[in-house]
């Protein structure tokens, strides 16, 4: 299977410089995948085997209270990355769903084989480092957002920072993640 690894080591490069031989090792380590729509990465009560780059497609992780209702955590594009990073960290069962939103082509790691590349190419350690940290401020700010931002603000804020996640994700999708009713997101659209 082809797919633009290229992009990996692209991403990678914008916070660490990598050799050739770093380079080869790290596309060595990560297994190419390509899933159809609709397609479960992971499921609640598995425990999460891997990070994935997307290379192009859309992926989301979400939960399903007890109601049955959709709570939307996370919406990746291609160039980013998407796991359940508490499941793959302290390898126990996840809470959460990963699945595709459209066809995507994928680079995927172990928890096993990341700790391997980790002494192969330290500096990836440091990349990992900053992706996490980032991660985990964004995460922070979403938190906030939601307890003081309105829905108009923080869907201003979610196109803003990618307007063509508009055309790709479903709207159900978009209200979920921004945690408002379908509804209430076509009232926010229909001012613009």
């Amino acid at each position: 299977m082809t797919i633009p690894d290229h992009k990996l080591i692209y991403y990678i490069q914008r916070w660490v410089e990598l050799n050739e031989a770093e380079e080869s090792l790290i596309l060595d380590a990560f297994e190419p995948i390509a899933v159809k729509k609709k397609k479960d990465l992971l499921v609640p009560g598995d425990v999460c085997r891997y990070v994935y780059f997307i290379a192009s497609g859309a992926v989301r992780s979400y939960h399903v209270d007890e109601k049955g209702v959709e709570h939307i955590f996370q919406l990746s594009l291609e160039n980013s990355w998407i796991s359940d990073l508490e499941s793959f960290f302290s390898q126990k069962p996840s809470n959460y769903y990963i699945e595709s939103i459209e066809p995507s082509t994928l680079l995927r790691i172990s928890y096993e084989r990341l700790e391997t590349l980790y002494a192969e190419v330290p500096k990836l350690e440091r990349y990992f480092r900053i992706l996490f940290q980032r991660a985990y401020l964004n995460a922070l700010q979403r938190l906030n957002s939601t307890m003081w931002d309105t829905a108009e603000e923080r869907y201003n804020d979610m196109i803003k920072e990618n307007c063509s996640i508009l055309q790709r994700v479903p709207q159900t999708y978009i209200a979920s993640y921004l945690g408002i009713t379908p509804e209430s997101l076509s009232r926010i659209r229909k001012k613009k």
